[in-house]
């Protein structure tokens, strides 16, 4: 028996996840983990973190592992256009729930996942994270946290490889999805790039079924292209 687990699983994207893979009906058991669902999970909160992995442990292993949380504004507060914007406390925020977070499910997940065969721990992060791909500046916060998602992919690449050779980690780019966190920026979205989060689902979950063991610690975007570190 196996499991997959998906984090953020209320979220726009979270939600179509798991409806998508339900529908696959490739797992035996889907765990739907979110901080205001009938599984909760705090990305903000190591105990929360802790509390989850322990209830997730008594069922099948999880070999798929999605992390779909991510934050890119907040009440008042949104990207920084320019560095006169920077506020500390947004910064730390911006870190703590984009890196901190899945870097604690990981520090969890990661050891209830089998030591044999395929497994996949995937993260929802985004281009913009890709400091080659950088030539607009601005969003500070969002960019500094993305980058640092994608080093943490690639550093938990190396250490699960010791652990599982064919384990996968990778950081998934989903696009412009059609979401609460996209939706105030989506006056900048060109025509026919705006996705529902069902496409994007069913996207991602078909990048993930075309992964193979050399593609860990890499980005991809919802083609399956590889996205510059």
């Amino acid at each position: 028996m196996t499991s997959a687990v998906v984090v953020g699983a209320t979220g726009g994207i979270g939600v179509a996840l798991c409806a998508a893979i339900e529908d696959e009906g490739t797992f035996d058991v889907v765990h739907a983990l979110s901080r205001s669902g009938a599984d909760p999970i705090d990305i903000e909160d190591e105990a929360s973190i802790a509390a989850a992995a322990a209830r997730i442990a008594v069922g099948p292993a999880p070999s798929l592992v999605i992390v779909a949380t991510g934050l890119l504004h907040q009440g008042e507060r949104g990207p920084e256009k320019a560095y006169r914007e920077l506020d500390a406390e947004w910064l730390a925020t911006t870190l703590r729930v984009n890196a901190i977070g899945p870097a604690l499910v990981a520090k969890h997940l990661l050891p209830l996942m089998p030591k044999l065969g395929r497994t996949v721990f995937a993260v929802l992060s985004a281009r913009i994270g890709s400091i080659s791909d950088n030539r607009l500046g601005g969003w500070y916060g969002y960019r500094m946290a993305k980058a640092a998602l994608n080093q943490l992919v690639r550093n938990l690449s190396i250490e699960e490889k010791r652990r599982n050779d064919r384990s996968i980690v990778v950081g998934l780019h989903p696009g412009t999805v059609d979401t609460a966190l996209s939706r105030p920026f989506r006056g900048n979205v060109r025509a026919g790039t705006l996705f529902t989060p069902d496409r994007a689902a069913s996207q991602l979950l078909d990048v993930i079924d075309g992964l193979k063991a050399p593609d860990s610690g890499r980005l991809f975007d919802f083609e399956g292209k590889e996205v510059a570190p």
